[in-house]
């Protein structure tokens, strides 16, 4: 397996041999470089073009480290490989050949095997800890789980995205050694494993690249976390791509969801990342590359990267299941059931549409496979960003919800679930932070005055009760229980739909496509597919308190249904309340050639 070059490498500490390190730091703003090691020894950087500055010296893996800027800042390296603690800690020289593989041959899954786990580590109580998870996550029928970013923060609660180290993993979970180890043992259960990564900001505290290589960012394009990254630099291009090859190389993550990519300016950016990953990985691994897009760039899903998560798809839903219609999901509002089928059908609701704002947004996806669209019914951010964190199951018809689950868990798309919506966890998901003085007030009040408009926090005190996201009660209320309710209904439910699904529905889903959807009547749809042998997956659904009339399909064999017997009851021409039904019908025959009939 490739490992890490000079060549590939250029950022940070690399280890050349067993008592060799190479600093390299791109600080143009900067007159005098040198590396402090905790031993107190000084030692000056060469200066080289372009504002790099490097020495190749004497230290072994495990030297701690930082770099002092003109002889007035010291700083972290902003391509740290491990912190001794905090932001404000020393860096580490970290040895990538240290672990020892014991799955070397794991090749990961194709994407078309995809049903991914998203959860959140610090909440599940660091690294090992989630491998106390792995065996009843795979007894589930899960086949992926995707870790919320993991790169170095300040503090020791965050959700990850605001992150400034991004080749660390964040100290509080564990050592690099303890996720290599978590992959591995992953790989062992047969489970491929996703890192979400985050290259369109740094976080707000501890990022000094402001200081010393003002050319990172741009002054003339910023996003809503601050000045843009400067993608066209080819410094900050490969600090990025050089980043994700680490985790794919090095870590040997299966896989990578990037963090809101609309946000990062360039146009082709993106392209060359995901072509450096296709050329420097083994082309006999399964590596799998998601987005999240507000952008809805199909053509971005034909130039290497396999899918994006459907938020489209998850917000017709929400509007169906619950009600609700305040902020994003008043662009789904009026027509929903039309919204949800076009989904099913096309793959994006909004595709080139209007949205509330009066601007259009998003290309035609209809031409695309249904597996490149990653689609759930909760997330970190569609529970997390709601001001009291309620998941789903409190909000939601119990009935419509397993319905929607049957959508989720069996349709040609590929499903992602959040940690605890397999037990329906009472536990709520919060925004928690662990910033200190300005910076926590400021979060503090920025998140209540995010909901003041909001209806339902109109009352002063209401407002004043939504969670402090510093508070520490906040993130434990956040972490949910995992075990003790494995025989729970839902459990029974996903269990029972995983199955079918790994049966029916993913050794037929290469080639898949869609054949159209339609709406029946207010919240019920019809869907079909074309699977890659040439049958056909029909999925009948009533998130509605009211029965539709509709037509059954005749020799198809029934794959699941809820409520029992609503299958007899469409026989009769009614699609029940609160209803799923998916069947299969068998590819037709193929006819012999003329002239050789019996």
């Amino acid at each position: 397996m490739p490992l890490r070059t000079l060549e590939t490498w250029p950022h940070g500490a690399i280890m050349l041999d067993a008592e060799h390190t190479r600093f390299a730091l791109w600080a143009p703003d900067a007159f005098y470089v040198s590396v402090e090691l905790e031993d107190g020894q000084s030692l000056p950087l060469l200066p080289q073009a372009d504002g790099w500055f490097v020495i190749n010296t004497r230290c072994p893996a495990g030297t701690r480290y930082r770099y002092n800027i003109d002889g007035e800042l010291e700083v972290p390296d902003p391509a740290s490989r491990a912190q001794a603690g905090d932001i404000d800690r020393h860096s580490v020289v970290v040895d990538p050949l240290a672990y020892q593989w014991q799955h070397s041959a794991w090749l990961g899954r194709p994407w078309n095997e995809a049903v991914i786990y998203e959860l959140h580590v610090g909440a599940l109580g660091g690294f090992s800890e989630v491998e106390q998870h792995l065996g009843r996550l795979v007894e589930l029928g899960i086949s992926s789980i995707e870790l919320m970013p993991l790169a170095q923060f300040p503090g020791d609660r965050n959700w990850g995205y605001d992150g400034v180290l991004p080749y660390a993993p964040q100290a509080s979970y564990g050592t690099p050694e303890q996720l290599k180890h978590l992959i591995d043992t992953a790989h062992g259960h047969g489970l491929a494993v996703i890192l979400d990564v985050v290259y369109n900001h740094f976080g707000p505290d501890g990022n000094y690249l402001h200081r010393y290589a003002k050319a990172f960012f741009r002054e003339d394009k910023h996003t809503p976390w601050g000045a843009a990254i400067d993608f066209r630099r080819r410094e900050v291009r490969d600090f990025f791509i050089d980043n994700a090859l680490m985790w794919l190389l090095e870590y040997r993550f299966d896989g990578l969801r990037l963090d809101a990519v609309h946000a990062i300016e360039d146009p082709d950016f993106l392209q060359e990342l995901a072509q450096k990953v296709r050329q420097q990985t083994d082309p006999a691994r399964h590596v799998w590359l998601t987005v999240e897009n507000e952008h809805n760039q199909a053509s971005l899903l034909e130039e290497g990267f396999d899918a994006q998560w459907n938020d489209d798809g998850h917000n017709a839903l929400h509007v169906l299941l619950t009600g609700e219609t305040d902020a994003y999901y008043a662009d789904y509002a009026r027509n929903p059931t039309e919204q949800l089928a076009r989904c099913l059908s096309q793959g994006f609701v909004f595709q080139g549409h209007v949205t509330r704002h009066g601007t259009t947004r998003g290309e035609p996806s209809g031409h695309l496979p249904p597996s490149a669209f990653v689609l759930f019914l909760q997330n970190h951010d569609q529970i997390g960003n709601r001001a009291l964190g309620e998941r789903l199951h409190q909000l939601a018809n119990p009935n419509a919800l397993k319905a929607a689950t049957a959508l989720l868990l069996l349709s040609p798309m590929i499903p992602l679930m959040f940690m605890g919506d397999e037990f329906a966890a009472k536990q709520p998901f919060l925004f928690f932070t662990s910033h200190h003085g300005e910076l926590a007030e400021l979060v503090r009040e920025g998140r209540r005055n995010e909901f003041a408009a909001f209806s339902a926090f109109a009352d002063p005190h209401k407002l004043g009760q939504i969670p402090d996201p510093n508070a520490r009660q906040t993130f434990e209320a956040s972490r949910p229980e995992l075990t003790s309710s494995r025989q729970s209904a839902m459990h029974d439910l996903y269990r029972q739909l995983l199955q079918i699904r790994h049966q029916q529905i993913i050794p037929r889903l290469p080639g898949a496509q869609a054949l159209g959807a339609e709406v029946l009547a207010a919240g019920a749809v019809t869907a079909r597919w074309r699977l890659g042998d040439g049958s056909q997956l029909r999925i009948d659904l009533n998130l509605s308190d009211t029965p539709v009339v509709h037509t059954p399909q005749a020799d198809a064999s029934l794959l699941f249904e809820y409520p029992p017997q609503s299958a007899s009851l469409l026989d009769q021409g009614t699609l029940a309340p609160y209803c799923a039904l998916i069947s299969l019908t068998a590819a037709a025959p193929l006819l012999p050639p003329d002239g050789e009939r019996p």
